[in-house]
């Protein structure tokens, strides 16, 4: 009789460790679903390499200067139809990083019945408030957006918004803008990815310019296509990028 008992005790122990055994498994079965998954749809903020100021050349005459062939850095699974838009937090130094979004008419753009807000209350670092009526210039620095308000309807978001001359701005980054925006316009169920990554010096508060890469989602780059550097430079004047102070070229 006894010899029974624990012959069952035996059986029983065998049945429990089988369970506990499948369970196991069935549970690194769903962790690893759910991270292959969940790397499937992770978006791609941080290019795979980047520029440096050592490899893009010095500013001469133009705004900005097309850098690997003008092709841009996205990854096979950047591209989707699902509009987003992701902004890095601020650094250490309290710099805007990285912002990157897949622009569209409807996902991303502002709404007709909506209106830019005042970005008073928004100091990006290196702010510095300078006019040179010397060579009509009212403000030499705009705080300008990564991604434009008129592709993203980000108002006052300090992870979008840097210190960058009038130059940069309405030279350098506006015909880009105009670009990506005229194209949505015409194209109410299209997408451009969209990466704006800020280049620092060190530990300087003001960027030293941008890179911009866009490429048509649908079409992969047909009617969008391009990765450029801009400069983030003032004719006549001289900027220190370390603290946005600045004078005139004598």
């Amino acid at each position: 009789m006894k010899e029974k008992v624990k012959s069952n005790s035996n059986t029983n122990i065998k049945q429990i460790l089988t369970i506990i055994f499948f369970s196991i498994i069935i549970v690194i079965g769903i962790y690893v679903t759910n991270n292959y998954n969940e790397n499937e749809n992770k978006v791609n903020v941080q290019p795979t390499f980047s520029y440096t100021l050592d490899t893009i050349p010095k500013y001469s005459s133009e705004p900005y200067v097309t850098i690997n062939n003008n092709i841009p850095n996205f990854q096979e699974n950047d591209f989707t139809t699902n509009s987003f838009e992701d902004y890095s937090d601020l650094d250490d130094y309290g710099r805007c990083r990285v912002a990157f979004a897949n622009l569209s008419k409807e996902g991303t753009m502002p709404k007709e019945n909506e209106n830019r807000k005042s970005l008073d209350k928004v100091i990006p670092s290196g702010w510095q408030d300078t006019e040179y009526p010397e060579i009509n210039l009212s403000n030499l620095y705009n705080k300008c957006h990564l991604i434009a308000y008129s592709l993203s309807a980000e108002n006052a978001n300090d992870k979008n918004i840097i210190t960058g001359t009038r130059y940069f701005n309405i030279s350098g980054m506006t015909p880009f803008e105009n670009r990506v925006r005229k194209y949505l316009n015409n194209n109410l169920d299209k997408h451009v990815l969209y990466r704006v990554t800020p280049i620092y010096e060190g530990d300087n508060k003001v960027a030293s310019g941008i890179t911009i890469e866009a490429e048509s989602v649908e079409d992969k780059g047909k009617s969008i296509c391009f990765y450029v550097y801009i400069y983030n430079v003032q004719p006549s004047v001289v900027i220190d990028y370390r603290t946005g102070d600045s004078k005139l070229v004598k």
